[in-house]
């Protein structure tokens, strides 16, 4: 069968397994799947949107006869280019499948436990949590822009939440092809469902089990345990969590898209009552002191810590302020939608030469809005540089509150305020807008930019040093450098907005060398996508996941060829 007609004939059982609404294949069509939130694009044979875990499994199994790659995607907020297609340079078709229809949330055990199929947000599991007064790993951050749970797992995501760490279950139900290029499904999930693959498929999606069905096995973890304790080592040479972390890879958790996951299986945690701190300081050591206070003395963990330096600060207030209005106004639920239609215009638009003026449109309408930020959040902003942004557990505000109190007696350099629910909710909101902001002013400043460096570090847990000077001569190539992160395990994200002319790979390379000198670990949770090399043992648990290399081929710039050639 010649190439033509071979394609042809793939699409056609495409068809007939999903429909032909499901089959994308023209570039307009595709484009918000074959191109990264921030980063990476590249062709496609098709897009496939199944509608069922059934169809998930026929769709796999019509690539994997058809000699096709394949690429997982669930909700494409990634921001390293890891669910997109890289390039024009595989040695055989790609199809890539879309999750996103298939949202499936079960509770087990009392709500003490989820099974998420693979298109389930993290929006839509905290709604579900609720009523059992529980939440999922990660309630703040990504779930704001629609982000899925497998994602998470798959990548490592996570970790903005103190006590919960980085996402990781060893329950998972996912398909490999293996050694012998023969696709097989393994149920890892804990729960009896049947033999065969349409089976245990089927009997999962209807919930077709029973009670006594599902195992609780204490040896398979569901969440991170030991991660509460890794992140109070505040005196560890070490980095309390990264990617390639190889106590933190096992199976679909770290897989990155190199099997494809039906379902997994998940911790779900207590609702807290808690309250807000907002802290500025000009001075580094004071957050410092304030870290190692909250992380040795304090009776119990702290919920959440989030750093945000000036220039971010004045960024995301810019250039993210209609994400934080948006949300205000219509919540989380609504953000992929949103982002769906922005980027079916902005395919219009380019096609005109207009490429950038939706962005420069909704920063007009935006700059002419009331300041969406609490007023004592922009007085500290004038007054300092450094902010961190703490949620503290309602049984240890007190002992906070007498500590900071007496902390900055001492210190002129500093202050801090105790949040009203409304400035806690917005401080928190405001800095995870931060996240785009840099997107925008790119796309609103084409002349000026080039592009940007974005890197996502974990530093040393006893480092004091973490406020980075860079060499004069990559200090001049730089716009703005934007600094906010997870402060209490020291992972921080690194925006660099660099000058137009300026090679942003080049300077990335660059970049990696100063971390590697300061002993920092690299990616710390967004994963390698298409951005970083794959550290050894993160490319070992991708080849034993994948020995043919057919998922997501060339993931942390490995081989594209098949058998990894």
């Amino acid at each position: 069968m010649n190439t033509q007609s071979s394609t042809k004939h793939t699409i056609q059982n495409l068809v007939s397994i999903v429909g032909k609404q499901h089959v994308l294949i023209d570039d307009n069509d595709t484009r918000l799947y074959r191109q990264g939130r921030r980063y990476g694009s590249g062709q496609v044979l098709a897009v496939v949107v199944p509608g069922t875990l059934l169809e998930q499994w026929q769709v796999l199994q019509t690539a994997v006869n058809a000699n096709c790659i394949v690429i997982m995607q669930a909700a494409n907020t990634g921001l390293t280019g890891g669910s997109t297609p890289f390039g024009d340079d595989y040695d055989r078709p790609v199809i890539l499948m879309s999750t996103r229809r298939l949202v499936g949330i079960q509770v087990i055990n009392q709500g003490q436990q989820v099974i998420c199929l693979p298109g389930a947000t993290l929006d839509r599991l905290e709604k579900e949590l609720a009523q059992f007064n529980r939440e999922p790993h990660s309630v703040i951050g990504s779930s704001c822009i629609g982000a899925s749970v497998l994602g998470g797992v798959c990548n490592n995501s996570g970790g903005a939440l103190v006590r919960r760490g980085p996402a990781y279950t060893e329950l998972a139900l996912y398909a490999r092809i293996n050694d012998s290029g023969e696709l097989e499904l393994v149920n890892h999930l804990g729960v009896n469902l049947g033999e065969t693959p349409e089976e245990i498929l089927s009997t999962l999606e209807n919930k077709n089990y029973q009670i006594n069905d599902v195992i609780n096995n204490s040896d398979c973890c569901a969440s991170d345990h030991r991660y509460a304790h890794d992140v109070k080592q505040v005196d560890e040479n070490t980095p309390a969590r990264f990617n390639a972390d190889p106590s933190r890879l096992f199976e679909a958790s770290g897989s990155a898209g190199k099997v494809c996951v039906f379902a997994v299986r998940l911790d779900t945690f207590e609702k807290i009552p808690s309250q807000v701190f907002y802290i500025g300081t000009n001075s580094h050591d004071d957050l410092t002191e304030i870290r190692r206070f909250l992380l040795k003395d304090l009776p119990r963990l702290p919920i959440a810590g989030e750093y945000i330096h000036r220039v971010a600060y004045d960024i995301g207030a810019e250039y993210g302020k209609d994400t934080f209005m948006f949300i205000e106004k219509f919540g989380t639920a609504k953000v992929p939608a949103a982002f769906a239609m922005k980027d079916k215009v902005d395919g219009y638009l380019e096609k005109f030469g207009l490429r950038g003026l939706s962005d420069k449109i909704l920063q007009i309408i935006t700059k002419f809005m009331p300041s969406h930020l609490p007023k004592r959040m922009n007085e500290f902003r004038d007054l300092y540089e450094h902010h961190l942004v703490i949620r503290i557990e309602n049984q240890d505000v007190e002992q906070v509150k007498l500590f900071l109190k007496d902390y900055f007696q001492h210190k002129a350099s500093g202050d801090y305020f105790h949040c009203t629910d409304e400035e806690g909710r917005k401080a928190f909101l405001h800095r995870f807008a931060v996240a785009g902001a840099a997107i925008r002013y790119r796309d609103t400043h084409r002349s000026e930019v080039e592009d940007i460096v974005a890197l996502d570090i974990a530093l040393r847990r006893n480092d004091r040093e973490w406020v980075e000077t860079l060499p004069k001569e990559m200090d001049e190539l730089i716009i703005h450098k934007l600094y906010y992160g997870h402060f209490l395990c020291h992972v921080f994200h690194q925006d660099y907005i660099v000058k137009k002319g300026v090679d942003p790979l080049a300077m990335e390379h660059q970049m990696w060398h100063l971390l590697d000198n300061r002993g920092a670990e690299y990616p710390a949770e967004h994963n390698v996508g298409h951005l970083y090399i794959a550290k050894p043992a993160l490319k070992n648990h991708y080849q034993k996941l994948d020995p043919t290399n057919s998922f997501n081929v060339g993931i942390g710039q490995t081989s594209k060829l098949k058998y990894w050639k």
